[in-house]
């Protein structure tokens, strides 16, 4: 039986990520981070709207006190609509933060990883970052090649991260009381057949979701790595999926219409010969799915320098 996939939004995003739902507010937000915009969709009056085009939004998380927590290219930022970032890092022991996805634990703290693919395929090192709740920001692990998707399970203390480079998604354990990671191992692989794993999801039993860049698919792993299902979507470069809706069981899917990182595309794809994408997607599979977590990072009590980087960025 084909899944009914249904076009929620469709402003042509350049590069749509990081699907948030948010059940204060009963609404959705992504970003177009190559697009420099931020959207929200209310989903009880079925319409979305356009929060932002002067800030690169990578990954996001909301925080506790309603504003945002930002990865980007520059950095890792505190950030309220309407108002400058403040920068948290740009750089951790001497390793750029050139940011890509995020996400927090249950205790408010914040993983995201960093990436330098080039054109040739090479990739610089590339390191897994925690940024702690007073603000401070430290490596929690290396050795990566291209950061991308992140989910914590608390239930079975879990942290899955995916290495589009790599073509794998691994687990780390968890430890809960200060946020350590140990352990890593891999968790599934994506053959270069079905594209690039990217961002990830988790549901209420404990599946893992993947979007796969260049595989045009979502799909459903269980605890053991094992893949359980494969959802075609419409677009070649669906990018990452979470669970919204008021009862969580809505599965929203972003995608990018801008190609990307085509070194890394299966033999002989041609992106003259697929949609590539750029809406906002919606699907209903039955399967209830967990909230992301939010985060809850203070801004540094010291002053920092980071006002003129904030404003620096804007014209960026």
């Amino acid at each position: 039986m084909k899944t009914e996939v249904e076009v929620v939004a469709d402003d042509g995003n350049l590069c749509g990520e990081g699907p948030y739902w948010d059940e204060r507010e009963q609404a959705l937000y992504w970003t177009d981070i190559t697009g420099r915009k931020l959207f929200r969709y209310v989903w009880r009056e079925r319409r979305h709207e356009l929060l932002s085009d002067d800030f690169e939004v990578g990954g996001f998380c909301r925080q506790l006190d309603g504003g945002f927590l930002v990865t980007n290219r520059h950095g890792i930022w505190l950030w309220r609509l309407g108002e400058s970032p403040h920068l948290l890092a740009a750089e951790v022991d001497g390793q750029e933060c050139v940011m890509n996805d995020c996400s927090a634990d249950p205790a408010g703290r914040v993983y995201g990883g960093s990436c330098h693919l080039d054109e040739a395929g090479q990739s610089a090192p590339s390191f897994l970052f925690r940024v702690d709740t007073d603000g401070s920001v430290a490596i929690a692990d290396e050795g990566i090649s291209f950061s991308n998707g992140v989910a914590v399970s608390e239930s079975n203390r879990t942290l899955y991260f995916a290495d589009t480079a790599a073509r794998c998604i691994y687990a780390y354990d968890w430890r809960p009381n200060d946020g350590a990671l140990s352990h890593r191992r891999v968790f599934a692989r994506v053959d270069r057949s079905e594209g690039v794993p990217d961002g990830l999801a988790l549901d209420a039993e404990g599946f893992v979701w993947c979007a796969q860049w260049f595989g045009g698919c979502i799909t459903r792993f269980d605890p053991d790595g094992k893949r359980e299902r494969r959802v075609a979507i419409p677009a070649a470069q669906s990018s990452s999926l979470c669970f919204g809706g008021p009862d969580l069981d809505e599965i929203y899917v972003t995608s990018a219409g801008q190609s990307n990182a085509e070194v890394l595309a299966p033999e002989g794809y041609d992106p003259s010969q697929v949609f590539l994408g750029g809406p906002l997607y919606r699907l209903k599979l039955g399967i209830r799915g967990q909230l992301k977590y939010r985060s809850n990072i203070a801004r540094p009590a010291t002053k920092e320098p980071s006002d003129s980087g904030a404003a620096n960025e804007k014209n960026l």
